[in-house]
């Protein structure tokens, strides 16, 4: 960067924004390339995680500095591991907020912008933030970049590190950590495979907080704005015929003034909502067809959804309608109308047999939690919920709550995703929302019989529903079930639950994650 525009230069640093997703994603994919990167993803876990340990340096508007925390024990912290296993692939998986120590996830600063002291800014912003919370320390494994250079010369990384304490090689990563007060444990060998200047190995470094004071409660620096009970509500949908567009939105909104009317926070309609709409087809004997047919509706149905969702005041999960996408495949399309006026989509990704051969729907690419009012929550579409890694990348993503929209016409159907969404409730420690189908079309394939018992699941432990369910509706039957859920109850039992399934994870042994990171 020239002198002028160094002078020229609105420096400023704060907490890291939803906001500044796209910038913040541009940095690290500009620095680490696509596939090392963060994710869009990642970063908004982070955010959803510990919104106070992530901050920006910014010029005037232009993100050039980004720096990521979280919380760790110190068991944790100080024990050999791995940057995938202490961050969780990246998506900071290892929070926890009774933690002793901060641990320096990444710090990174736009080329352009390097010899502007950015790097420093945001290791002060780290310290204060150590010290406001009242945490013993900041720990993470430093980079030292010139080791496979000297290898040859010094031999172990150990040697390495020695020597350039002893300043009889210069590493300017280590100086410029032992400067700003940290103090080097031990070499964390195989720590990040890909830093390749390093060897693949870090200094684990710390740093001690001189006003610890372990007399001193924890301190907290903002409190959650969001809901700590959270209604929710499942409509058991029945299929049938319409005459008109008008009238199948009616018969929507009845429901959506229901659930509005009990004072819900999100109400959630099942799989295949719009399906009733082929009966103002002329011709309804194909099922190809028939979803080409309804992929015409698509933009005439997000506006009535959306609207509905900002009149009622109410969280809308509209269940699925097949959507064609930009490459012209045909999505199995989950919506998300928010009362803000938002929308958002899920494409169903996993697409059953039945799918593939008679409605030519294919499976989308893209897994993305989604922010509300009242938390982050996710969509799995049916046959997605009985494939674990989803619900998993979701939870890393931050969510508490997961949506099932779901469309099965024998019990043994039914079963499965039942099964699964339960098992995805103990294992994730989250709330499952499920929302089927009943009723017929006469005149429309693989529409004939539907089976649904739409429930609302919770994990299985003493603060939660008997048997892990809050509420559930009778079989085959039109109707609504609700239920509160405590958010508060949740993050608690993921803390000091009977068992702690995410917080117990041998994230040294297995992992889960995304490859395609250019559909995140």
């Amino acid at each position: 960067m020239s002198t002028n525009n160094i002078q020229k230069a609105n420096i400023s640093l704060r907490n890291f924004q939803r906001k500044d997703l796209d910038q913040v994603h541009a940095l690290s994919i500009g620095i680490y390339g696509s596939d090392y990167g963060f994710s869009k993803q990642m970063l908004a876990a982070h955010i959803n995680k510990f919104p106070e340990g992530q901050f920006l340096v910014l010029d005037g508007e232009k993100v050039i500095g980004h720096c990521a925390t979280f919380i760790v024990n110190g068991d944790i912290a100080f024990k050999d591991h791995t940057y995938e296993e202490i961050t969780g692939g990246g998506f900071a998986s290892r929070h926890n907020p009774e933690g002793e120590y901060l641990y320096g996830m990444e710090v990174t600063v736009d080329p352009e912008y390097r010899g502007m002291r950015i790097g420093q800014r945001l290791y002060d912003a780290r310290k204060q933030l150590c010290t406001q919370l009242g945490l013993k320390g900041i720990v993470f494994g430093g980079r030292m970049p010139n080791f496979a250079k000297r290898k040859k010369q010094v031999g172990t990384p150990e040697k390495y590190v020695e020597m350039a304490l002893d300043k009889q090689i210069k590493d300017h990563v280590i100086g410029f950590q032992i400067r700003n007060g940290f103090n080097f444990i031990k070499v964390l060998r195989n720590y990040s495979p890909l830093d390749l200047e390093s060897g693949g190995n870090a200094c684990l470094m710390v740093w001690e907080n001189p006003l610890y004071d372990e007399t001193q409660p924890r301190h907290s620096l903002s409190p959650s704005l969001l809901k700590s009970n959270v209604r929710v509500c499942s409509v058991q949908f029945q299929m049938r015929k319409v005459n008109s567009f008008e009238e199948f939105i009616n018969q929507v909104a009845y429901f959506v003034d229901v659930a509005s009317d009990y004072r819900s926070d999100f109400v959630c309609f099942p799989e295949f909502l719009t399906m009733p709409l082929i009966s103002l087809s002329e011709d309804q004997s194909s099922s190809s067809e028939n979803i080409e047919y309804l992929t015409t509706l698509t933009e005439q149905f997000i506006e009535a959804m959306s609207e509905m969702a900002v009149s009622y005041n109410i969280n809308i999960i509209g269940g699925t309608h097949p959507t064609r996408v930009e490459n012209n495949e045909i999505h199995n399309m989950a919506y998300v109308f928010l009362r803000d006026g938002a929308v958002h989509t899920q494409p169903k990704i996993h697409i059953t047999p039945s799918e593939k051969y008679w409605r030519n729907i294919h499976g989308g690419n893209s897994l993305t939690a989604i922010e509300t009012d009242c938390g982050t929550i996710g969509v799995n579409v049916c046959y997605d919920s009985e494939f674990p890694e989803l619900a998993r990348n979701l939870t890393d993503q931050g969510i508490n709550i997961l949506f099932v929209p779901f469309c099965t016409d024998d019990r043994q159907g039914y079963n499965r995703v039942r099964y699964c969404s339960a098992a995805r409730a103990i294992e994730n420690q989250i709330y499952v929302v499920m929302a089927g189908t009943v009723g017929n079309l006469p005149n429309i394939t693989n529409m004939d019989i539907n089976y649904a018992e739409s429930c609302i699941l919770t994990p299985c432990d003493f603060p939660f529903a008997r048997d892990g369910i809050a509420a559930t509706s009778a079989p085959n039957t039109e109707m609504v079930v609700m239920s509160d859920l405590n958010i508060e109850t949740l993050v608690a039992s993921r803390k000091s639950g009977t068992v702690q399934n995410l917080r117990d994870r041998r994230l040294d042994l297995y992992q889960v994650k995304w490859k395609n990171k250019s559909a995140e």
